[in-house]
This record gives C-alpha cells, structure tokens and sequence, in this order.
C-alpha cells in the first residue's frame, strides 16, 4: 500500500513538473505574423538574434485569410487604424516601395518598358480611369490583364491610396492569397500587368529583375513624360538608392513596423524587439527595403530604449 501511494505521489510530483517546464517553454516562445513579403526579412533577423541568443524559440505564424489567434509580434505593412494603436505599440523600421511590373511578353511591356508610364496612364491603367488621359491616349483594356490582390492588405492599400484611390477601386483579376501568388499569376500570363515590392520583383541575390519580368519606368518627377534618366530599373540597389535620396514621384512608398502588445507583453518577444531595434538597419537592402526616415525611426527606436525586462 505504502508502495503504492510512494508511486502515486511520484507521479503527481513529475507531472506538476512537467506542467511547469511546458508553461515555462510556453513563456519564452515568441511568435510573429504579419505581411508575407517581408519574412524573409524577418527570418534573417531571427537567423542573427539565434546566433547570440541560441535557447531563442521564434516561430513565423504565416498569415491566412486572418491572423493566428496569438502572436506576440505583428509585422504590417498599412498604418494601422486608432483601435489597434490603443492596444499595440509600433516600431517604423523600414520603407517598401511600389513599381508597375509586366509580364516581359506581353505587348503592353514592349510599348511602355521604353515609353514609360506617366501618373495619368498609370491611373487609366491601374484604376481604368478614362478620365485621365487624352482621347487620343486611351488604352484599350482587352490588350491587358491586370492583376491584382483579392484580401486587404498593405501593398494594393498603399498603391491605391497613393494616386488617390481605395484598394477596390483597383480594376482587375483579383487573385486570393500572398503578394507572391500575385507575380506568379504575372509570370504565367503573356498580357500580365500589375504592380509589386522589389523584394518580390528582383532577385536579391542577383539584384537584376526577375526573369520574364519587366518593370515600367515611371515620370519620376511629374512632367508628362519619362526621359532616359528616370529609366533607373535595371539593378535593385541602384532602384533603393535612387528611391531613399530623391523620393521620385509616382513611386508609392509606405513603411513597415513591428508592434507589440501595450500591457502584458511577453518579455521575450519585447527582447527581440529591443534587438531588432539595434541591429535591424544594415539588413534593409539585402531584401529590397528602404531604410526609415530618422524622423520616424528614431523615436519609435528611443521609445524601447528605456523600455526593461523583466
């Protein structure tokens, strides 16, 4: 009986045990959702972070048609709304920008990788906005396929609101799913236009254009025509570059920042955070990002500094 009871309270000891280790594991494991684009991003800071912190367990929660229904770090790529800053605090840690693209094939590349698309023929184009060109300028809308994304998310929202417009007044094929699906769409269609972040459009190891792409020059400052000096695509730093020293027109640009939970944060997540914070910057390039303005960067930055663990 003695044995028994001996065996019983041993039991009951390891399995308090192992309750606690599973809490315990359960507290230090940070998971991250957002916008897709930018993971690889944010797993080459998860790739660093472990270097230095080996016992770190972060996983990428991907994104579906919603979020997971917990995460500790949300990456985004639109302002968020009032509500979600009541109870988040953000981080502006990057810029994106946005660029026309065609399908290299397509009879619309061949006209206007040369051309160039001015501000009216991309709100014609994008938004089949009639209004905004000439009569004699019109595009016929059979000679094209424009695609688009179908959920809300930060790259259409950006692009839309840019030229005065809402993400549903963007007209095309709107296509379910990640920015990726978007250019893969592109690529296996011959009258494909649409629009993308150049970490999507280029090939970051070889900085060139993606193979049966072609992205449009743009009337980087608004004069009605696109000369040859606005014809900047062929190579992705030369693209950041020419975005982050002269903020062209007609090239969208918004940020992407990292929030976390105003109470109740988890101090692991909120570790990373700081981390990323400090190290995050020289990265930025590598996978198409623009580097923030010091204005908006550095506050958002000095805001954590301060900020303990516990």
């Amino acid at each position: 009986m003695k044995s028994f009871i001996s065996v019983l309270i041993l039991y009951f000891v390891l399995l308090g045990a192992s309750s606690l280790f599973a809490q315990e594991a359960s507290s230090r494991k940070i998971v991250i959702t957002g916008v897709r684009f930018a993971y690889p991003l944010v797993e080459k800071w998860i790739e660093a972070y472990k270097v230095a912190n080996p016992d770190a367990d972060i996983k990428i929660e991907p994104r579906t048609v919603t979020d997971p229904t917990q995460y500790d770090l949300l990456i985004e790529a639109y302002e968020p709304d009032d509500k979600i800053k009541e109870s988040r605090d953000f981080v502006y840690l990057a810029r994106y920008s946005l660029l026309p693209v065609a399908n290299a094939k397509s009879s619309f590349a061949k006209t206007y990788a040369d051309k160039g698309l001015t501000k009216d023929k991309i709100i014609q184009t994008y938004f089949n906005d009639v209004t905004a060109s000439r009569k004699d300028d019109k595009l016929d809308p059979a000679s094209y396929t424009l695609y688009t994304r179908l959920q809300k998310a930060g790259a259409p929202i950006t692009f839309a609101h840019y030229f005065g417009y809402q993400q549903a007044n963007i007209k095309g094929r709107a296509i379910a799913g990640a920015d990726e699906h978007l250019i893969k769409s592109l690529l296996k269609d011959s009258t494909g236009v649409s629009y993308g972040v150049p970490g999507l459009l280029y090939d970051v190891k070889t900085r060139k254009p993606l193979e049966g792409l072609v992205i449009l020059p743009v009337d980087a400052d608004n004069n009605g025509r696109v000369s040859d000096n606005e014809k900047f695509y062929d190579n992705l730093d030369v693209v950041l570059q020419k975005v982050e020293d002269e903020a062209p027109k007609n090239i969208p640009v918004e940020y992407l920042h990292l929030s976390i939970a105003k109470n109740g944060a988890n101090p692991e997540a909120l570790k990373f955070l700081k981390w990323v914070l400090d190290n995050s910057q020289d990265t930025l390039h590598d996978f198409g990002f623009l580097k923030p303005e010091p204005k908006r960067f550095l506050p958002s930055k000095e805001k954590f500094d301060g900020v303990a663990i516990n």
